[in-house]
């Protein structure tokens, strides 16, 4: 494996990671009702546990509600029961062939902890990108000891890898800020 095809496929690893940070953080609750909130909770579907982005249609049709309709109506009962045992701490209200969350305001203490829960969650997202730099240096150096890379390729490959390493953590900073900011907007 050349440099290049090292750090490139190490970049690629960096922006799913990164990618995956987003979809994490989607499912934290801000002020505001989001689909992202409840689309990746499994329920049961004849016996296998499915998103509900794939079991109903989302809808966020007011700021502080979730609407959940089923494709099939006979699964109203399994989608509540997942929301019921998820995380998320809010009753769902059956109506009929729907299901609807309200969303209840969030208080100050509430939003310093999810703010820090993101947090917590972008640092997990760095130490994946600083291991995927160390792997990607440790093939570095193993191509460079099997004679495939000279010296100068090491090194100008380290140096590649540490900028978009630095890129990287430096999208996750901007990631978990701007989801912070949305957390402790009112």
């Amino acid at each position: 494996m050349r440099t290049g095809e090292i750090v490139s496929d190490g970049e690629a690893k960096m922006k799913k990671a990164v990618e995956f940070l987003q979809d994490e953080l989607k499912s934290v609750r801000t002020g505001r009702a989001s689909t992202g909130l409840v689309e990746n909770i499994k329920a049961d579907f004849y016996g296998t546990p499915t998103p509900l982005k794939q079991m109903a249609t989302l809808a966020a049709p007011q700021p502080d509600m979730v609407v959940i309709k089923p494709f099939d109506p006979a699964s109203v009962k399994d989608i509540e029961k997942a929301i019921k045992s998820s995380d998320l701490s809010i009753a769902p209200i059956v109506d009929g062939k729907l299901i609807r969350l309200n969303i209840p305001p969030l208080s100050e203490e509430r939003r310093k902890q999810l703010v820090a829960q993101a947090k917590q969650t972008g640092e997990q997202t760095k130490v994946t990108i600083r291991n995927i730099r160390r792997d990607a240096n440790k093939q570095l150096e193993k191509e460079q000891k099997d004679k495939i890379i000279t010296e100068d390729d090491l090194q100008t490959g380290k140096k590649q890898i540490d900028d978009v390493t630095r890129e990287y953590s430096d999208r996750v900073d901007a990631v978990v800020k701007n989801k912070s900011d949305e957390i402790m907007l009112e």
